[in-house]
């Protein structure tokens, strides 16, 4: 017998499940643990339930107002805290009948675009954007298959035949956005935003844990703190090590194949690493957050339209003295959160071109890289600048609030674009210093 392609019609949660029966399912789920210690997943479900009893269909503002407690004058076009919200709950359910109701007939579901539950024949899996027949005893074989598939795609990727490119890429390679460093014959630096560590000792001479310290972003910087409070710093010991944001690993993948298009010489360091000579002698291409930017953090804000705020997680609009600040690093497990993300790009000497792929954390620097990669929102960059002259594309900067959750991206708006003043580039002490 053959499966058919079709969408299954779902049911309403009337026809499979009572008031009661309903009820005591959000208790169990509840109860199940798979909905976390945020409060609001619990209340947008006991709300929802509610709803199906009451066979009426809330709208996103209702959502916004009585289950997350936002203001009257919600504007749900400019905040999708609801829809983050909805899409977590959705994964969250399906997650719950992996393992449990393994008896039932049905299953709890949201539909895609729907802000209403449903019931959904237990032989039919539902994931947010497809619905496929597929049995559940098939999850794990499914699961090994994907890692399996992924592996080999890693694989390729790296061989020697397959390259880094793709056809994605190359026509992303193509846009004048990235013709400033790939079209001509000055080699490419790719530096990588890293935070310097260094071991601590114990009273037996052996490393009892790895220290962190703002200030302290090199050796240099390392034996600058010891001669300075040698009391208390005699036990640090240089332990050549730097480590990056897990958010640099995904913007890395979705930028090199680009770069690697244009059949340059490519090479990588670490922020940590880069010295001026490397900044007068190669295009940069920098991932990270801005608050690794360091050697290029005076050339980046010397013209533009930001500056920094009270902390690397806040800009501050110049003209209008908007802040745009991250709550990234705030959120409990699963708690939607608003990030931003960085792009710039300017000249760093008479050869050279400096991109800047950014954020303030891993959201808004995954949600950046994403955006260079695509010639659709690179088009965007280009029509919100109103100017497609060489001299803007350039030397021009762009700010994206995007909205995630558990450090991944879900939603992003284009909040800000600017053109650099270059001759503010050229006069600020970094670029002092190369020319």
């Amino acid at each position: 017998m053959n499966q058919s392609t079709e969408t299954p019609a779902l049911v309403r949660t009337e026809e499979a499940f009572s008031a009661a029966d309903l009820r005591a399912l959000c208790m169990r789920i509840a109860a199940s643990g798979v909905l976390g210690r945020s409060k609001h997943y619990l209340a947008m479900l006991e709300y929802l339930v509610e709803c199906s009893v009451a066979n009426k269909t809330p709208k996103e503002i209702e959502l916004a107002t009585e289950v997350l407690g936002k203001p009257a004058g919600f504007d749900v076009s400019t905040d999708s805290s609801v829809r983050v919200y909805v899409h977590q709950l959705r994964k969250k359910l399906a997650a719950f009948y992996e393992g449990n109701e393994q008896g039932s007939l049905y299953q709890l579901a949201i539909p895609k675009g729907k802000y209403s539950l449903a019931a959904v024949p237990r032989t039919v899996i539902v994931e947010p954007g497809r619905v496929s027949l597929l049995k559940p005893n098939l999850n794990s074989a499914l699961l090994g298959l994907v890692v399996l598939l992924l592996g080999a795609n890693l694989i390729y990727m790296f061989s020697e035949e397959g390259g880094l490119s793709s056809p994605s890429s190359q026509i992303a390679a193509t846009h004048p956005v990235w013709k400033t460093v790939l079209n001509d014959d000055q080699p490419i630096l790719l530096v990588m935003g890293d935070y310097y560590i260094f071991g601590e000792l114990n009273f037996n001479g052996s490393i009892a844990r790895m220290v962190r310290e703002f200030n302290v972003n090199s050796s240099s910087d390392l034996e600058d703190l010891q001669f300075s409070d040698i009391e208390h710093t005699e036990n640090y010991l240089d332990l050549d090590l730097s480590y990056i944001p897990e958010g640099s690993a995904y913007a890395l993948a979705k930028i090199v194949p680009i770069l690697q298009s244009s059949d340059k010489t490519v090479n990588i360091t670490m922020m940590s690493d880069l010295t001026n000579s490397d900044i007068r002698s190669n295009h940069i291409v920098y991932i990270g957050y801005i608050s690794a930017l360091e050697k290029l953090t005076a050339m980046t804000f010397a013209g533009s339209g930001l500056r920094l705020g009270r902390s690397y997680d806040e800009l501050l609009n110049s003209a209008t003295e908007e802040y745009y600040t991250s709550d990234a690093g705030l959120p409990e497990e699963g708690e939607p959160f608003r990030d931003y993300g960085l792009f710039s790009t300017f000249p760093a000497s008479s050869d050279t071109q400096v991109v800047l792929i950014s954020g303030m954390r891993d959201a808004g620097l995954m949600h950046t890289a994403q955006a260079l990669s695509d010639t659709a929102a690179l088009d965007d960059l280009v029509v919100a600048m109103d100017s497609d002259t060489v001299e803007a594309v350039a030397s021009f900067e762009a700010l994206y609030e995007v909205y995630g959750v558990d450090r991944l991206n879900f939603e992003a708006n284009l909040v800000y674009t600017n053109l650099l003043d270059t001759t503010q580039i050229w006069r600020s002490p970094q670029s002092a210093r190369l020319n």
